[in-house]
């Protein structure tokens, strides 16, 4: 695409049309955007406009499409062609950074985000100017610029977060600081000047205190992994200012809003995070300024107010607090028990309390509510950082602190019981206080897994938790049941079996509730209930006999509640559905009639906007369970199944809804894995579609549909052998496309594989040797270990199938000798190398064929390599496995793909059987050793036992031994 001022109109022209509502007149204009994207100059093309364009709308819509396609494109991936050209690349970095300064601010933050995008993968080795370029931006004096330097310095450094220590990244860091640290030091106390100069300028103070948000964010990024030297040398400089900023209280900068925090919040908070910090990791050096901060940040817990706007400050703060509290040496800090009632009284318990605004969020925002209250993305919250300071005061001072809140839950209780409908929300916060001083150590997985001693849970349970849920009216004080709820959940380990099967029907009938929130909470603590463990055998604690009374129950209000406003998709139930399924077995069956319409209806809604994944994820799991266990007890219910589903499946592959077909082909695959006799035509009728190439290029896609074709080899070889030349070239194009990469080659192993075991000889005799010929060009242009462990499993698999000599004269007919080559630098030396049994007995039975069916290994030719083959074979059997993998190998995660691909989701339930293409003829390959050796040392008297002595190890020879006599075998 050239540079011309024609492409630009076309561009702006299909810019403007991907704004457009009427999905007719949008879709084309992305399907065309999409088709140009690999054009060379494309990218250059969407910058100029940028430049150029006089309308903001089609400025803004052309920086999100450039950063998008950087987002997914810029990564080059090994085996796959590069989507950007060179020149492309050098010409964006060489403009983007000036452009992103020079841009409006809407513009300049998709850009920065396409430079730190670029960073990630470019800097430092390919992109080294891309610093001083920046630092260089900070003598500029013009803050607009500044941010812009401070935003993409931030995007790009935030990573050191979370990132894993490695050389690699501590010279990156080193780099970063060396060019860096002072520059931004020197910027952090020249805008602080600047505020106090502006003190009484709005405009300017907003600017400039942006500006220390994202210093102090760099600050934090930037010491993250360790104290480097340069900041221990400036502490006293940022310290003092750090410390000065938080105590600083300037009106012009308070906001009227009360839900937004204003700019001195998010500073003050950022300032919190970095004092927390210094204090968990780097207490010695910090300890100095420690007692200032900790007056500083008690000052600003006890003024700042309860509207939503400080609840990050507040929550920063007192997570300051508690990250202090735990540390031994500033134990003295809160010894004094009037300390201790004082950060009670006045931080913990008001910060508890269920605010107007958390009623709000639990009546109108349900679904926010229940994410941050049940999958700890609570982490900003009021209520969190408080139980968090109650665990970490509770380290030293367990019974103080537990003597101060008993009272507190005791007079909150009285409260509640005085006059319930106006005092409900003490009741609440007592629960809450429970919860917190009762749980010393939890895990998303399995609730509370260690409690403090001095609080009787059960009794509590009796008492405060039980009524609420058996009032009759489920819908009456909502909060209430749900902290009920939400305390069965918790303390499930704590409260004894026979309290917890008193609280299932309660839950059951709680599923019926108004309140989305105490339905959800309902499903997921019976989810959570049906997945304890317990008793002897280690089996579910609560078992199918326990739910047997309430199994129609359950399922009716389980699949009511997704009718219940708001619940359309609510993944807890749905996740409640199919844990009740795995839980109840055949006690599903009398139901599914009734269960499969449901789920198939959810299914077709759900597909025309497919927008939660753990909600379709279990749907397609309930689906698998519906069929698994109906059709173990009723195999011939299969068709039942794909009646039902196929109208369905149909419909989703005709759309092309890529979210669902990886979940598709598995269901199919569990479904054509049940029939016994010959597969419906249905079937067949799919099979070329599945051999589309568009199909196969998304990532997602691969692991499923491979499993699939291996059904149809595995269930309709006889139908693929009568039209092998239609089917046959087509399935070995995929297999040639998936061994070309390393991320997938030991798919196409699996379907090779399946291609040599199922289909008759005839059909697969004219390609076998060019299927040989590409997996050793594969070998010899890219080898690695996962390719080699595949390839000798497909080489032994191929001898069992075809015979030894099969397997050498294949082998030697693409070059003389090579046979040899084969046995003796990939067979000997890396056999040690397969793992997985039903692997290495393939390979013991192909080896044993190799040193006693093959004549050649007998002869002049091959004979050196008969006694290393044997010795190869014994160590297969009795050394540990060789785990090793070079150094400089790298293999491709499925996570690393490109973004926008539909990752591959595995439907636990409708996992496959591992299946041995040996079978029961083999039971134990060491016997078949023995027997195979004993029938060639007959063929050729004396020279098997000499061959063994002469050449074989002591402890080889000493196990060999051992398998002869099991065998009861004598060697001639």
């Amino acid at each position: 695409m050239e540079l011309s001022d024609a492409n630009l109109q076309a561009l702006t022209e299909y810019l403007r049309k991907t704004l457009d509502p009427d999905p007719a007149v949008r879709r084309p204009a992305e399907k065309y955007l999409e088709s140009v994207e690999a054009n060379p100059n494309y990218p250059l093309l969407l910058l100029t406009l940028l430049e150029r364009a006089q309308d903001n709308v089609i400025k803004v819509c052309a920086s999100v499409t450039f950063k998008n396609y950087i987002k997914r494109n810029w990564r080059v991936i090994e085996d796959e062609p590069n989507k950007i050209c060179e020149a492309d690349r050098l010409a964006i970095k060489a403009n983007i950074v000036n452009l992103m300064l020079s841009s409006p601010e809407q513009i300049q933050k998709q850009l920065s985000d396409a430079i730190s995008i670029i960073g990630r993968e470019d800097f430092p080795q390919k992109w080294p100017d891309l610093l001083t370029e920046m630092v260089n931006r900070f003598q500029s004096g013009d803050f607009h610029v500044i941010n812009g330097v401070l935003h993409t310095a931030h995007s790009l450094f935030k990573r050191y977060r979370h990132e894993f220590k490695s050389s690699e990244l501590w010279t990156e860091i080193k780099l970063v600081l060396d060019t860096f640290a002072l520059p931004l030091t020197n910027l952090f106390q020249a805008t602080i000047a600047l505020c106090n100069t502006h003190a009484n300028d709005v405009g300017a103070l907003k600017v400039l205190f942006s500006s220390l948000i994202l210093i102090a964010k760099l600050f934090y990024s930037l010491n993250f992994q360790d104290l480097p030297e340069f900041f221990e040398d400036n502490m006293e400089t940022w310290m003092t200012n750090f410390h000065s900023l938080l105590t600083l209280d300037n009106k012009r900068l308070q906001t009227e809003d009360e839900e937004e925090a204003g700019l001195l919040e998010l500073l003050k908070s950022q300032i919190c995070d970095n004092a927390a910090l210094y204090a968990q990791k780097y207490d010695e050096e910090f300890q100095a300024y420690l007692p200032r901060f900790v007056t500083a940040i008690w000052n600003l817990l006890v003024t700042t107010g309860q509207e939503v706007k400080y609840d990050l400050l507040v929550s920063n703060a007192i997570q300051f607090l508690a990250s202090v509290c735990e540390r031994p040496h500033y134990k003295n800090l809160f010894e004094d028990p009037n300390t201790l009632t004082s950060i009670c009284e006045k931080v913990i318990v008001p910060n508890m309390e269920f605010r107007a605004a958390d009623e709000e969020a639990f009546e109108d925002n349900s679904e926010e509510y229940i994410r941050r209250d049940l999958e700890g993305s609570d982490i900003d919250t009021r209520r969190r950082a408080a139980c968090d300071l109650v665990r970490g005061l509770c380290k030293f001072f367990e019974g103080p602190v537990t003597n101060i809140f008993s009272c507190y839950v005791n007079s909150m209780l009285q409260e509640y019981a005085k006059n319930p409908t106006v005092n409900w929300k003490h009741k609440d916060a007592a629960i809450y206080l429970v919860t917190s001083l009762a749980s010393k150590a939890q895990t998303q997985k399995h609730g509370i897994t260690q409690a403090n001693e001095l609080v009787n849970l059960t009794e509590f349970f009796i008492n405060h938790i039980l009524p609420d849920l058996k009032s009759a009216n489920i819908n009456e004080y909502p909060v209430l049941k749900a902290d009920g709820i939400k305390y069965i959940m918790f303390f499930r380990n704590q409260v004894p079996k026979e309290q917890l099967l008193v609280a299932i029907p309660l839950l059951i009938s709680h599923l019926q509730a108004e309140s989305v929130v105490v339905h959800t909470y309902a499903a997921h603590a019976l989810e959570r209930l049906f997945t304890m463990r317990g008793g002897a055998a280690n089996a579910t604690l609560i078992s199918a006999a326990d739910m047997l009374p309430y199994a129609e129950q359950l399922l009716s209000n389980l699949f009511k509640a997704l009718s219940l406003p708001g619940s359309s998709e609510n993944e807890y139930i749905m996740k409640a559905i199919m844990r009740s399924f795995s839980l109840l077995q055949e006690a599903i069956i009398p139901y599914i009639p009734s269960v499969i319409p449901q789920l198939t209806q959810k299914l077709l809604a759900v597909s025309k906007n497919p927008s939660k994944p753990h909600f379709n994820h279990y749907l397609f799991e309930s689906i698998c369970l519906s069929v698994r266990i109906t059709c173990r007890s009723n195999p011939a219910a299969v068709t039942s199944f794909e009646e039902a589903l196929f109208m369905v499946f149909t419909e989703i592959l005709q759309s092309d809804v890529q979210e669902f077909m990886p979940y598709v082909f598995q269901v199919m695959s569990l479904l054509l894995e049940m029939h016994k006799d010959d597969i419906p035509t249905s079937y067949m009728a799919l099979f070329p579609h599945l051999l589309q190439p568009v199909l196969w290029e998304r990532t997602g896609n691969i692991p499923p549909l491979v499993r699939l074709l291996q059904a149809y080899l595995e269930r309709g070889a006889r139908l693929i052998a009568a039209n092998a030349s239609d089917k046959i070239p087509g399935l070995l194009g995929v297999f040639q496309k998936l061994i070309a990469s390393k991320a997938n080659d030991h798919q196409g192993f699996y379907l090779l594989n399946s291609i040599i075991e199922h289909l008759p000889s005839e059909c697969v005799d004219q390609y076998k040797r060019q299927i040989f010929i590409v997996l050793f060009q594969r070998l010899q242009n890219s080898k690695t270990t996962k390719f080699v462990k595949s390839f000798l499993v497909f080489l032994n698999l191929y001898c069992v199938k075809y015979g030894a000599v099969g397997l050498q004269e294949m082998v030697d007919s693409i070059q003389p000798k090579m046979f040899g080559m084969v046995v003796e630098k990939i067979i000997i030396p890396e056999i040690q190398k397969v793992s997985g049994p039903i692997e290495k007995k393939i390979c013991a039975v192909g080896i044993t064929k190799l040193l006693t069916e093959c004549p050649p290994m007998m002869d002049a030719e091959y004979n050196k390599l008969w006694t290393p083959l044997l010795q190869a074979l014994i160590g297969l059997f009795e050394l540990p496995e060789d785990d090793t993998i070079p150094d400089d190998e790298h293999f491709i995660d499925i996570e690393d793909t490109p973004g926008y691909q539909t990752a591959f989701s595995q439907l636990a339930f409708a996992g496959k059987k591992e299946h041995d293409p040996i079978g029961d003829m083999i039971s134990n390959p060491k016997i078949l050793l023995a027997h195979s050796l004993q029938k060639l040392s007959a063929s050729c008297p004396g020279r098997v036992p000499s061959m063994i002595s002469s050449s074989l190890n002591a402890d080889a020879l000493q196990f060999l031994q051992g398998y002869l006599q099991v065998a009861s075998v004598t060697l001639v």
